[in-house]
């Protein structure tokens, strides 16, 4: 390939600095924006994200052809989780010197042999191990994709080309659980794993295609890591995941049991609910991304404020239908606003050490999300199916408030 076709060739214009510069890595001219790589990037994430979700609609079937409890297959979900935030901070470090392009095809290779394994497990065992590997697959393709994307568009269009990535979560937030549990049903569990195995198989040749090369270009240890947290911004946004991201998904995992008991409706409405945050959490995530290109700051602030008020709203009108439908979709579409939010404020607190601040990103919201479960859990069995909004509204206001105030202030260029 070319060098005026390649985000790294010398032909590329060197823009302004800005706030997105570093002395390691200048983004490419606009009219070099890579955009069939950044659509790599997002089957990627669809695929990782798909393979991730599918448990979920088919865990009783799962336990029950392998002959284990519920709550054992349901392990398949908590591995997946600490693996990938372990392997977020770690990974990008162990391929310091590899070519980039190498590294995500090999993680995406991984993600077609997880699917694999989970087709031909006989046990809970090897099934655990495929979901390991994805777990691997899935912290450091998260870890890298911020930096990535920060080389292969300009500095200008990075928060755009992060909310068409993130689509790839929205659009597998919509699609994986409804068509897994379709398919299972149909054809047996492992025929949603087959689908996924298809999809990857795609995915990588695509990205073999496209993916331009990306030699390394930070040299990051451990001590990196630590340095990046005494970034005063890096710190703050770490701490704002730490509140905002466990109260969502406590008000989220625990949505079922506050539509079923508090609002009290039928399992088909509760389908048609969540089927209406998936879809509103799409459009939230372009909302997010046009707003976080202007100030990752606001779609922060605006996407957990909205969050705060729906759930009060649930806490005083839950028992009312229309209006605890009209929160949960809603608070789909406000969510869309933290991914891309967060990427962007990370990506632009350490440009320098973008793959070592992206990591830390995505392990601190694999944290956010399992203790969001683990706190709202508690507080729907001991307090009841309100606990867990109750909980979103303390913690999502209070980082809306550290956000509001310390976050990042000056747009970019």
């Amino acid at each position: 390939m070319s060098s005026v076709c390649r985000p790294d060739g010398p032909a590329a214009a060197a823009p302004a600095p800005s706030a997105l510069s570093s002395p390691t890595a200048a983004p490419p001219a606009a009219e070099h924006a890579h955009w069939p790589a950044v659509v790599a990037l997002t089957l990627g994430v669809f695929g990782l994200v798909t393979a991730e979700f599918l448990p979920a609609s088919l865990l009783t079937t799962m336990a029950a052809d392998l002959g284990v409890s519920d709550g054992a297959a349901g392990q398949t979900v908590t591995v997946t989780a600490l693996v990938g935030a372990l392997a977020a901070p770690t990974l990008p470090l162990l391929t310091q010197r590899l070519d980039r392009r190498r590294v995500m095809l090999a993680l995406t290779l991984l993600l077609v042999l997880s699917n694999l394994l989970a087709v031909l497990a006989q046990s809970l065992t090897p099934l655990l191990v495929s979901r390991v590997m994805l777990g691997v697959a899935l912290g450091g393709f998260w870890s890298m994709s911020g930096a990535l994307t920060l080389r292969l568009v300009p500095a200008t269009l990075f928060a755009r080309a992060m909310s068409v990535i993130l689509t790839g979560v929205s659009v597998a937030t919509v699609c994986a659980a409804p068509l897994g549990a379709w398919m299972g049903g149909l054809w047996g569990w492992r025929s949603a794993f087959v689908a996924a195995g298809g999809l990857s198989l795609v995915t990588l040749a695509f990205q073999f295609a496209t993916l331009p090369p990306l030699p390394p270009r930070e040299k990051a240890d451990l001590r990196v890591l630590g340095a990046l947290l005494k970034r005063p911004g890096v710190r703050t946004a770490m701490l704002a995941v730490l509140l905002i991201i466990p109260g969502h998904f406590a008000g989220f995992t625990y949505v079922r049991p506050l539509l079923e008991q508090v609002t009290r409706l039928p399992v088909a409405s509760i389908s048609a609910v969540l089927l209406g945050y998936g879809v509103a959490g799409f459009f939230g995530n372009f909302v997010g991304g046009w707003l976080a290109q202007r100030s990752e700051r606001l779609a922060i602030v605006g996407g957990s404020a909205l969050i705060a008020l729906l759930a009060a709203t649930i806490l005083f009108a839950g028992h009312w239908p229309v209006a605890a439908a009209a929160s949960v979709v809603l608070w789909g579409f406000a969510f869309g606003a933290f991914p891309v939010g967060f990427q962007t404020w990370t990506v632009r607190a350490a440009p320098d050490q973008a793959e070592g601040a992206g990591g830390l990103l995505v392990a601190a919201f694999q944290i956010a999300i399992a203790s969001g479960a683990i706190v709202g859990g508690l507080l729907v069995d001991r307090v009841g199916a309100l606990g867990a909004p109750g909980f979103a509204l303390l913690t999502v206001s209070l980082g809306c408030l550290l956000v509001w105030r310390r976050g990042p202030r000056r747009q970019p260029d």
